[in-house]
């Protein structure tokens, strides 16, 4: 019977044979965590994701371009003109002087002359909006690049140099007051982000 043969062993012939080399502890930890350790690459399907196809010419140039200051900039004008536009007919449509004639207050404006006066408001809103989005993002963009890091302070660079262009206009007094303010709501907006 089998089980009897495995009974009358005796305990030399348990152990390694002489032929076989006998493994160590530190063997094996050398292979499993040691230097000698394969690396193995990092497949996804392996991880329990689904397996990626490698990116064509075109993905990558595509990528290019959506990553580039340039495409950021548009984005953000255009972002920047539809929120101004919806904040701006919001405001006028809480606003209770809409459509009124300064030259006669008390008579009632029409119905055409309130969509007048809310569409030239989201108007000039949409394209403030637009226009401090584009120099935002694209300060933002050059200084990122420029300086190789993505972090808070490049938002609160172009925060700094986005209210200064735009508070410069009323002179100078003005320029670093926006450039203050535009910095320390940069990193209050940063700060609740990240």
């Amino acid at each position: 019977c089998v089980e009897c043969a495995k009974i009358n062993q005796s305990p030399a012939s348990v152990g390694p044979s002489v032929d076989s080399p006998t493994l160590q502890y530190s063997m094996i930890l050398e292979h499993l965590i040691g230097d000698k350790r394969p690396v193995k690459g990092l497949n996804p399907a392996v991880m329990g994701g689904l397996p990626v196809p490698p990116k064509s010419d075109e993905q990558k140039m595509i990528e290019r371009g959506m990553e580039s200051c340039a495409f950021k900039s548009l984005l953000a004008c255009v972002g920047g003109f539809v929120l101004g536009g919806a904040f701006g007919v919001f405001t006028a449509g809480i606003d209770t002087n809409v459509g009124i004639d300064p030259k006669d207050p008390l008579r009632t404006p029409t119905a055409r002359e309130v969509l007048k006066d809310m569409g030239q408001r989201g108007m000039s809103y949409a394209k403030n909006f637009a226009i401090v989005g584009a120099m935002f993002s694209c300060t933002e963009c050059i200084i990122e690049s420029h300086r190789g890091k993505s972090d808070w302070k490049n938002a609160v660079y172009s925060g700094c140099v986005t209210g200064g262009a735009i508070g410069f206009r009323a002179g100078l007094k003005a320029g670093v007051l926006g450039c203050g303010g535009f910095a320390a709501f940069s990193a209050a907006i940063e700060y609740y982000l990240r």
